[in-house]
């Protein structure tokens, strides 16, 4: 089996569907899809977007989610929000198995992701302002102690998210102009006189 990327598992076994690996303002929280929530048409359609091309290219999947339609018609994240399946959970609750061979805390593999950019975990997420504020605002006992179950993601909590996406995917953009500008310079185009 090749290994996916965005599959976990919880502290207690349940499979669960990375949507969001951080939250603006929340590095140490993430947002999942337990798959046994999930009806079978609603559970084989996400599985085929995490199986292809664009859930496996994908920095976040939701951002994937976003461009897919359910059986029934309706946006795959939009649904899932309103209907009670996007939780928020603490990144060192879930693990993420990519294959049989393979698990990594989310915590660690966020830590990686951000070592590998070269920034830090909460620069990961960002406000919707694009500025950076304090990581821990709560202490840990409190994110634990919180009903996880039941603290579905608002209609605020999502658009910060789509605004975090959007701000990463343009930094990654202008890095990845700059790494192809580094590599081959774009060479101007010279105007010629066209002789009549």
């Amino acid at each position: 089996m090749a290994d996916l990327k965005h599959i976990g598992k919880m502290k207690n076994g349940r499979k669960v569907v990375v949507a969001f690996k951080t939250v603006p303002n929340e590095p140490e929280n993430c947002i999942v899809v337990a798959t046994e929530s999930l009806d079978a048409d609603q559970h084989d359609t996400l599985m085929k977007l995490i199986e292809s091309n664009t859930g496996q290219t994908s920095f976040e999947l939701a951002d994937a989610m976003a461009r897919t339609m359910l059986p029934d018609g309706r946006n795959m994240l939009e649904a899932f929000h309103t209907t009670g399946k996007l939780n928020k959970y603490p990144t060192d609750e879930i693990t993420m198995t990519p294959n049989t061979r393979t698990s990594l805390p989310l915590s660690e593999l966020n830590a990686l992701i951000a070592e590998q950019q070269g920034v830090s975990v909460a620069d990961l997420s960002v406000t919707q302002d694009g500025q950076q504020e304090t990581a821990n605002q709560a202490p840990p006992a409190q994110q634990v102690s919180q009903a996880p179950q039941d603290d579905v993601l608002s209609d605020d909590d999502l658009a910060k998210s789509y605004r975090s996406q959007a701000d990463r995917l343009s930094k990654e953009a202008a890095q990845l102009r700059r790494q192809a500008e580094e590599l081959v310079p774009t060479k101007k185009k010279s105007k010629t006189a066209v002789s009549e």
